[in-house]
This record gives C-alpha cells, sequence and structure tokens, in this order.
C-alpha cells in the first residue's frame, strides 16, 4: 500500500472513531428519556395527588434523587406549600419530558430545580447538559410565564469528583443564563459543600459518597431559605 493511501485510510479511522464516540456518548445522554423509565413513580405523584392535590401556587422542587430524599423540606417549612417532586437518578431531559404532571398542572409560583449531574456522569458534555436545561427554562418561560425557575447549582460528589470540572462548566453557563434571563435564579448550594483543602467535605455524604446526609442538606437549607417566594 502506498504511503498516500495508508494516510488517507488513517484519517478515515480517526474520522470514523471520532463519529463513532459521538453517537455513543449522545445515546448516553439520551437513554433516560425513554417514557416508561420514570412512568411508576410519576403515576405515584399522580396518586398522591387524586387523595391531596396540592394548592394552586405553590413551590415546586423537582429533579433528581437529591430532591427525592429531601424527604424533611416541606416539615421544615410548614408555612410554605412545598410540593416535592423528585425522582430516580433522572436527568434533566426527564425534568422537560414530565413537566406537564409533575410541574405545570401545580400551577406553582416558584420552581426549585436539581439536575444535571446524573447527565454528566451518564456522559453528557457540559454543552449537552446547558442545551437540557435550557430546554427547561424555555418550556417554563412558555407554560409558566409567571413561575420562578431556581437552579441549584450541580454539587461535588466524591464518587464523582474526576466528573466535576465539567459540572462547574455546566455551573457556570447556567449561572450566566440566569443573569440574562428575567424569572431564572442560580444558586450556589457547591461551594460550601468543598472545603479548605479543595476536596468536597466527607461529613456532608453517605457511605455511597453521593448522596447527602443530614448535615449537607443543612447546608442547602441555609442557602435556599432567603430565596422561598412567600
Amino acid at each position: 500500500m502506498k504511503t498516500g493511501q495508508r494516510s488517507r485510510l488513517s484519517s478515515f479511522f480517526v474520522a470514523l472513531l471520532g463519529l463513532l464516540s459521538f453517537a455513543t456518548s449522545t445515546l448516553l445522554a439520551q437513554d433516560s428519556l425513554h417514557p416508561a423509565k420514570w412512568e411508576k413513580e410519576i403515576r405515584a405523584f399522580e396518586r398522591k395527588d387524586s387523595l391531596d392535590m396540592p394548592a394552586k401556587g405553590g413551590i415546586v422542587f423537582t429533579g433528581s434523587s437529591s430532591i427525592k430524599r429531601w424527604t424533611s423540606l416541606p416539615q421544615e417549612y410548614p408555612d410554605y406549600p412545598i410540593i416535592m417532586r423528585g425522582f430516580g437518578g433522572s436527568r434533566l431531559g426527564d425534568a422537560t419530558f414530565y413537566f406537564g404532571r409533575i410541574v405545570k398542572k401545580y400551577q406553582p409560583r416558584q420552581v426549585f430545580l436539581y439536575s444535571g449531574e446524573n447527565d454528566i456522569a451518564a456522559g453528557s458534555t457540559s454543552e449537552m447538559t446547558f442545551k437540557e436545561f435550557k430546554a427547561f427554562a424555555r418550556k417554563m418561560k412558555k407554560e409558566l410565564p409567571k413561575a420562578e425557575l431556581v437552579y441549584l447549582s450541580i454539587k461535588p460528589s466524591i464518587s464523582r469528583w474526576d466528573r466535576y470540572p465539567t459540572m462547574q462548566v455546566v455551573n457556570q453557563k447556567i449561572k450566566r443564563y440566569a443573569l440574562w434571563h428575567r424569572k431564572v435564579k442560580f444558586l450556589d448550594v457547591s461551594s460550601p459543600m468543598i472545603g479548605t483543602d479543595g476536596m468536597p467535605k466527607a461529613e456532608l455524604f453517605l457511605s455511597d459518597k453521593l448522596h447527602m446526609t443530614a448535615t449537607g442538606y443543612n447546608i442547602w437549607r441555609s442557602i435556599i431559605e432567603p430565596h422561598l417566594a412567600d
């Protein structure tokens, strides 16, 4: 085989590998968006609503397991109409897909969103994750124009520390987005979770090094409290 042919063949395989890598990362990022994946959890919310439908104008907390596991929040703020709608290991696209059933139906005055960590853990790039956030934000603006969207920054989980640089890029992108869009707010709940040694504080995480202890949630609560809508 001539040198020129080998060079062209090598370039072809490099390009092919790049294409396969992009396709794989895209599929990884989208594999949670199948409608049936979280249907059981969404229907559980609907069964709960059928027994006791929250009044309109409440405050919805939605997103992934960090919201789902924050079970004490409504009791900590009994004077606020808090509606907890976090589900499993969901991603931003899942929250957008189920928007009508976990957010819009309540006609909330405020929506707190924690999501994006699972996107990046599954292989999404910072740009792909930011794109999914913007899709949710646009849906909020279109279908709930009077409601405020409050995004909680992606936390520095110990088990995903190698992905945190990418998560920080997403946090910065969303922070800038919030500065330029009305009724969108960014709350930095992640920086206080990092110690003076530059590493996540171990006492804030359970043994899985991913989900938070009560101490971790205390930090979050102190940050969100001044921003709860009266």
